[in-house]
C-alpha cells in the first residue's frame, strides 16, 4: 500500500516536507534528512510518497492557493497572517485539509503559527488531529530564538504525530470493509 502525503506549512517552512522527501528518498549525507530520529520514516521507503511541500506563510496565499477562506488574523506583518493560537489550530486544520484535497494526497499536514504555540493539523478522511508545539513564541516580537525553538518543536512534534496518524491510517485500510 502506497500512502501519498501533502504539506502546507508555515511556522515549519516546508522543513516538514523536505525531511519526508529527504528521508523516504534514502538520501545521505548533507542530502539527507536533518531531523534526528526519523528512522521510522527512512524504513518506509516506497510505502510513502511525498506529493508536494507548499511554504504558505500569506494570508492572500492561503486564500489564492489554498482556496480557503479562513478567518480574519489579529495582525498582518508584510501579508503574513499573525494569528493567536486558538486560530492558529483551526487554520492549521483548514490548511491540512486543502492541501490534502487539492492534490489527492491521503494525509494533509497544515502548520501555522503566530502568537502562542501554534497550530499543527494532521487530516485524513476520517481523520483529523491537532496540537500545537511545546515552545511559545510572538511573531510580532521577532525573537528569533524563541521562534526557531518554537519551529523546532513543531517539526518535531509533526513528525510524533504522524508516525501515530501512519499507523491509525494503516489500521484503518486493512480492516476496511468492502
Amino acid at each position: 500500500m502506497t500512502i501519498t502525503i501533502a504539506t502546507a506549512e508555515c511556522f515549519t517552512h516546508g522543513i516538514i516536507a523536505r525531511e519526508i522527501h529527504a528521508a523516504i528518498q534514502g538520501y545521505h549525507g548533507e542530502f539527507g534528512p536533518k531531523s534526528l530520529n526519523l528512522k521510522w520514516l527512512k524504513d518506509r521507503r516506497g510505502e510513502l510518497i511525498l506529493l508536494c511541500g507548499m511554504f504558505i506563510p500569506t494570508l492572500s496565499a492561503v486564500k489564492s492557493v489554498l482556496k480557503v477562506n479562513p478567518p480574519q488574523p489579529q495582525k498582518l506583518i508584510n501579508g503574513i497572517k499573525v494569528y493567536q493560537e486558538e486560530d492558529d489550530l483551526e487554520v492549521a486544520v483548514l490548511m491540512a485539509r486543502a492541501v490534502k484535497e487539492i492534490t489527492g494526497a491521503d494525509i494533509g499536514i497544515g502548520t501555522t503559527a503566530g502568537i502562542g504555540r501554534g497550530g499543527i493539523s494532521i487530516v485524513t478522511d476520517k481523520l483529523t488531529v491537532k496540537t500545537t508545539s511545546d515552545v511559545s513564541a510572538d511573531l510580532c516580537s521577532s525573537n528569533s530564538n524563541q521562534l526557531l525553538a518554537r519551529q523546532k518543536s513543531g517539526i518535531k512534534k509533526t513528525f510524533m504525530l504522524l508516525e501515530s496518524v501512519l499507523r491509525h491510517y494503516e489500521i484503518e485500510k486493512n480492516f476496511k470493509s468492502d
